[in-house]
């Protein structure tokens, strides 16, 4: 009785370390896919507006920006998308002192403008068929939504990964601090 006692036991600890280690190798690495942090000076890049239009994101200097990383094909984009809309673009859309993109990676200018009427948004989306624009701010392989939040220094002050309420609160309260400065 006691050696299947003893057997049990081992069994039990060898079964937690493995689980343990599952979790450890799937845990999201904590820059969590960004290559760029909090405090860095945001890469610059050429916004490609649908219509055709160009702007330096470093004209924006000046403005609280915030760049939303997006897919027609991202689930947790389309759930995150009508917030987004509703408690922020809405809520800052008319301040001159503050700016929403989101950058559609990936996919051509007809995929883009589908999303925008399947989603509903107005806030506007451009172009980033190569992904290069995404790569500027991330690790190779890592997943979209993301929101970058953009101090008028055009300094990084907040990054997101996924949508979860509780940081996407805190990503409010960030903008409206921001834009009260």
């Amino acid at each position: 009785m006691k050696k299947l006692i003893l057997i049990a036991a081992l069994f039990g600890f060898i079964s937690t370390a493995q689980w343990a280690a599952a979790q450890e190798q799937n845990k999201e690495p904590e820059n969590r896919g960004y290559s760029v942090k909090v405090g860095d000076e945001a890469p610059n890049f050429t916004l490609q507006y649908l219509d055709g239009s160009t702007q330096e994101l470093s004209d924006l200097r000046g403005k609280v920006v915030m760049l939303q990383f997006t897919a027609g094909w991202c689930k947790v984009c389309r759930k995150e998308m009508p917030f987004i809309e509703k408690e922020i673009w809405q809520q800052h859309k008319d301040n001159p002192n503050f700016v929403l993109i989101a950058v559609d990676l990936k996919e051509p200018k007809e995929k883009i403008e589908k999303f925008i009427a399947d989603m509903g948004v107005t806030y506007p989306l451009l172009l980033d068929e190569g992904g290069k624009i995404f790569s500027l701010y991330t690790e190779k392989g890592a997943g979209v939504t993301r929101n970058i939040i953009i101090d008028k220094e055009g300094k990084i002050v907040f990054l997101t990964r996924l949508f979860e309420r509780e940081e996407f609160d805190q990503m409010k309260e960030v903008i409206d601090n921001l834009l009260n400065q």
